[in-house]
């Protein structure tokens, strides 16, 4: 089992940066990939970001690529994202997730089906 505790979020003015935490625990060496979603009010949940575990590849949403980053630090298991340039319209519940399938095609980390573990979620407020 995997277990995934993500932290880091809260109210930000447009404009500004916030990074986001995962400490992931457990059964860590099966993980094959890391990802970001994220869930505005009343709307679907939405990919983020993603990585594979040993960071050779990483995936970006259209709405954030060149804003977001996502990394991991392997000594402390956890995983990152780095958010800049904040945008009102980047307000959701950013959640972290992690899965042990190992995908040819990276379109795969873009859908949250994919994951088998989940963290609890983490409130970002960007105001304008």
């Amino acid at each position: 089992q995997v277990q995934l505790v993500d932290s880091g979020g809260e109210l930000v003015q447009a404009g500004g940066s916030l990074r986001l935490s995962c400490a992931v625990s457990g059964r860590t060496f099966t993980i094959y990939a890391y990802g970001w979603f994220r869930r505005a009010p009343g709307q679907e949940r939405e990919f983020v970001a993603a990585m594979t575990s040993t960071g050779g590849s990483t995936y970006y949403a259209d709405s954030v690529k060149g804003r977001f980053s996502i990394s991991r630090d392997s000594a402390k298991n956890t995983m990152y994202l780095q958010m800049n340039s904040l945008k009102p319209e980047d307000t959701a519940v950013y959640t972290c997730a992690a899965t042990t399938l190992k995908y040819p095609d990276g379109k795969y980390y873009q859908t949250g089906r994919t994951y088998g573990y989940w963290g609890q979620g983490t409130q970002v407020t960007v105001s304008s």
